[in-house]
């Protein structure tokens, strides 16, 4: 059970270094209007996050309590999309581009935005049905207490880094400028924790 979960935050704390939509956002919101609205909008995402969490939680978890082929191919689909995921990353370019174009905004409204930002995409949902059930870790402790317990290691380490990359944005966005094989490092880190993880659902 432990490792299972260990393996899961590992996980989870290469996708949050990935250079992405939201930790970008993040970083540039910092960069420009200064620490503490990026961490605003960190704690606005991570909210949105336990959304997510509920309706894998109860919808899947229902699933599983009716049928163990569906879930069989829940995960065979999720395995399919975090390969498709990991294509899309080997396709994109390795460099990060950063914009210093930020929209003023107070506290609230980044903290409110960053919670409608990541309740309205679908990809996220799609994201946690594709990642979550493969790292349920007991035959003997309920599937939504399972999948609430993911969720909350995946929010407290997504938080950590996030709000991390929030606090250290200006040191983080020369260090990325200055060194362009950071960006292909993060890529390739990217693409084989994507290929790991649809492998890890598989078997």
């Amino acid at each position: 059970m432990l490792d299972t979960l260990l393996s899961f935050v590992f996980a989870t704390s290469i996708l949050a270094i990935s250079p992405g939509p939201d930790n970008i956002y993040v970083l540039t919101q910092s960069i420009v209007n200064g620490k503490k609205y990026g961490l605003a909008t960190v704690y606005g995402l991570i909210t949105g996050c336990i959304i997510h969490t509920s309706l894998l939680a109860f919808g899947v978890s229902a699933i599983i309590a009716a049928s163990e082929t569906i879930y069989f191919i829940i995960k065979l689909f999720g395995a399919v999309y975090l390969l498709f995921l990991a294509y899309k990353v080997y396709n994109a370019d390795a460099i990060i581009l950063l914009s210093n174009k930020a929209d003023k905004k107070s506290t609230k409204q980044l903290f409110k935005q960053g919670f409608i930002m990541n309740v309205l995409n679908p990809k996220v949902t799609i994201f946690f049905l594709a990642f979550f059930p493969g790292f349920l870790f007991s035959g003997s402790i309920s599937k939504v207490i399972q999948f609430y317990v993911l969720g909350f290691l995946f929010m407290l380490t997504s938080l950590i880094i996030f709000s991390t990359i929030a606090i250290l944005a200006g040191k983080i966005s020369d260090y990325l400028q200055q060194n362009s094989k950071v960006g292909f490092y993060l890529k390739w880190m990217q693409i084989v924790v994507f290929v790991g993880i649809a492998i890890f659902i598989l078997v």
